[in-house]
């Protein structure tokens, strides 16, 4: 099934409790926030309507007769563990709860049941769903343009899908060109509020006096040229989420007034006498190191523990070399499309001098170099002299080339030995993936079993 397509269909709720009144109670309430609920009076029946049913969010009651909640919880995740399982008890006690998140409930709710919160419960765990099942989650992080199938991107991707439903504020670091600003639109897109707008400012390309009314707004007479009111990017992102990129570059005085925007969740435009109250999401960016510029002084301590209470770091091109071949097959679509040009491969020389470079602009670099490659080539292949002068091998570079490869060689048929031939060890013991020891015993006729 389409992800795109999976994404528009109505959720399903499986409600399991052995009272009837409190099933067809939730029933109401969920059909009428547009879900698509089954019911089941204990576990055992909600096995069967698993089998033929597609759920994708499970309500049980703890304690029922042949099969309770949490023997239930068990068996689902035995059948799919990206299967949310919320359960529900008339006996809420703090060690239940724990119990229960601790074999992997989602959350845990108590009777009489608070509907909102149940409703706002129900509504993450849809999208936890959407973002974490394996039958969808293939190639979604692609549709987001998230590609990486490194062990640190596949990590990065994992934590991206398990903080997007959430409300907490999320600073992404990363040096320039790695894709902040993609995984600020993922984050969005898999959140709660991916219905409402996603508004982003840049902090680095304005003026400090330009930058306050574009984030506060202003009243009609706040200065000479104000003729009418203006609202700011917090009023156009309410409901939504406020992304701030460069944050780093903020100047001081505005930091301040962006700090008591975010703990009171109200704004002051410029020239208005009352606050406004506004409600949103924010995510932060920055290729700044914000704890030195705390410790300089150019960065306000405080702001800096709001923004950050999560961290997803983004790790430079130079550290996952092995997701070069992926890029590249991303972006041959990409800028061929752009270009009208039709690339169908890239030579092995091509992609070899690729992973010789250290792509200090990382990914951003990587496929502005493309780009012109995919320009230049006069044919369906991509080879080595589309690229740059400081990409091309450069003279007496092949034997130093050569001389380092030799003993790289050597590294690792001395490292296989010392770990008796375990691939998983060998990695470990030369400190790269074992995707990347792969391509090397590839390439240098080590791949049969020594």
């Amino acid at each position: 099934m389409n992800k795109e397509a999976f994404i528009e269909t109505t959720p399903c709720l499986l409600v399991v409790d052995d009272e009837a009144s409190q099933r067809l109670l939730i029933k109401a309430v969920m059909e009428e926030e547009g879900w698509l609920v089954k019911e089941a009076s204990n576990g055992l029946e909600a096995l069967n309507i698993l089998d033929q049913e597609n759920v994708q969010v499970i309500l049980a009651d703890l304690k029922m007769p042949k099969m309770d909640g949490l023997e239930l919880l068990h068996k689902v995740q035995s059948i799919d563990s990206h299967l949310p399982v919320i359960l529900l008890t008339a006996f809420g006690t703090v060690d239940l709860a724990v119990e229960a998140m601790k074999k992997g409930a989602f959350d845990f709710l108590t009777k009489p049941t608070d509907i909102e919160e149940l409703k706002s419960t129900l509504n993450k765990a849809y999208t936890y769903f959407l973002a974490s099942s394996e039958k969808y989650a293939s190639g979604f992080h692609q549709q987001l343009e998230i590609i990486g199938q490194s062990k640190i991107m596949q990590q990065l991707i994992q934590l991206v899908r398990q903080v997007a439903p959430s409300e907490a504020n999320i600073l992404i670091t990363g040096e320039s060109g790695t894709g902040k600003e993609l995984v600020a639109n993922a984050l969005h897109k898999l959140s709660l509020r991916a219905k409402e707008p996603l508004i982003k400012v840049n902090c680095a390309s304005l003026p400090d006096n330009l930058l306050e009314s574009e984030l506060f707004g202003y009243v009609k007479g706040a200065f000479t040229g104000a003729y009418k009111d203006k609202p700011g990017r917090f009023l156009l992102a309410h409901k939504g989420t406020l992304f701030l990129d460069e944050i780093g570059e903020m100047p001081l005085n505005l930091q301040s007034k962006l700090l008591r925007a975010l703990q009171e969740k109200t704004i002051e435009p410029l020239g208005a006498i009352h606050s406004v109250p506004v409600d949103v999401r924010f995510i932060c960016a920055t290729n700044k190191d914000l704890k030195q510029e705390v410790e300089k002084g150019n960065f306000r301590e405080d702001l800096y523990f709001r923004i950050n209470v999560i961290e997803i770091h983004l790790p430079p091109l130079r550290e996952r070399k092995e997701d070069i071949p992926l890029l590249v097959n991303h972006f041959l679509k990409k800028l061929g499309d752009k270009n009208r040009k039709k690339i169908h491969k890239v030579s092995p020389e091509f992609l070899e001098q690729l992973t010789y470079y250290d792509w200090p602009g990382n990914v951003r670099e990587l496929e502005n170099i493309l780009e012109r490659a995919i320009i230049l080539c006069p044919s369906d292949t991509l080879e080595v002299n589309q690229l740059p002068p400081h990409l091309l091998p450069q003279k007496n570079s092949r034997a130093i080339q050569e001389n380092l490869e030799e003993a790289e060689k050597k590294a690792i048929i001395e490292a296989l030995k010392a770990n008796n031939g375990h691939r998983e060890k060998t990695a470990q013991a030369l400190g790269i993936s074992r995707r990347t020891l792969q391509y090397k015993l590839k390439k240098y006729g080590l791949t049969k079993k020594r």
